[in-house]
């Protein structure tokens, strides 16, 4: 059981499981045994993180991500591993012997329970909370996680077969990767003070709407625009100043329009490499092929 590797629990929009070989092959040199720190402020799915985890014997590591429900999901798995997955067990049973019509409405039960936990203070962080958050990714449309104004998940119901519901191996598994993580609710810019020069940070933020692809942006409630990007340029300039070794992924717009430079600009300093990748997120079939993205990196 021990030798298990962990891997995502969630489909996951923009998700880096496919990118794994390209992101991994421009990790910086001395990275696990000069550098052995690494953090991952918009941790979202984790592929890159689980794939450290497994590959990498580090000193420390620092996770976090501004999805409150994501982050207590980790933290429970991390915490009450057994007692979520008697939870997602029971989720499990009650679900795949429905009929089409019955599924549907067991989601939309489970999807009501989970709005309602999420907005309580007291059960918000909760094993429960964190269950539910797992089943209705498993169960829900495209494994979308999209909120309303209000903070209410709201993505339909899916129509798989047989949904894996509850993977007790994998769960234990990343519960035993995640135990010296440190796991934090918080926007990116609380992790400068963890950074330093012997740190790795990997950044993989909403990325930059293409104008005529669909890019998924809407994690949380709030939109990360351009005016978030020259931000977030700018925290990467603070700790490149560290001494920090930086990877960020990010769209890359001369897909849809050759004479935008805006990363070009932006990371002008930087070295800037295309990669190829698949757009799993999006209401149009035919918009999910094959287009490039960016990898950015200051060393």
């Amino acid at each position: 059981m021990s030798d298990i590797a962990a891997k995502p629990i969630l489909k996951w929009a923009g998700g880096k499981g496919q990118l794994i070989s390209e992101i991994s092959s421009v990790y910086p040199d001395g990275f696990g045994t000069t550098i052995t720190k690494y953090a991952e402020p918009f941790v979202g799915g984790g592929a890159i993180l689980f794939h450290i985890l497994s590959e990498y014997n580090l000193d420390e590591v620092y996770i976090s991500d501004v999805n409150a429900e994501l982050i207590n999901m980790y933290i429970q798995i991390r915490d009450n591993a057994t007692e979520l997955i008697n939870i997602l067990v029971d989720f499990e049973n009650s679900f795949l012997p429905l009929t089409k019509e019955e599924r549907k409405n067991y989601y939309y039960e489970r999807r009501e329970d989970y709005n309602y936990l999420i907005q309580t203070e007291q059960s918000k962080n909760t094993v429960l909370s964190a269950a539910l958050f797992i089943f209705l990714n498993r169960t829900c449309f495209n494994g979308l996680y999209r909120a309303n104004k209000k903070g209410f998940f709201n993505v339909p119901c899916g129509d798989y077969a047989n949904p894996t519901i509850c993977n007790e191996s994998n769960i234990l598994a990343v519960s035993r990767a995640l135990q010296n993580v440190t796991i934090k609710c918080a926007d990116y810019s609380e992790s400068m003070d963890f950074i330093d020069s012997n740190t790795l940070v990997y950044l993989d933020p909403p990325y930059r709407p293409l104008k005529d692809r669909g890019s998924f942006t809407s994690y949380t409630e709030k939109d990360f625009d351009d005016s978030c990007q020259k931000e977030l340029a700018g925290f990467i300039e603070s700790i490149s100043s560290k001494g920090a070794f930086v990877i960020l992924s990010n769209s890359d717009p001369k897909c849809v329009d050759s004479d935008d430079d805006f990363f070009e600009e932006l990371y002008a300093d930087y070295d800037i490499q295309r990669v190829n990748a698949k757009r799993l997120i999006n209401s149009t079939p035919a918009n999910r092929g094959c287009i490039t993205e960016l990898l950015i990196k200051n060393y």
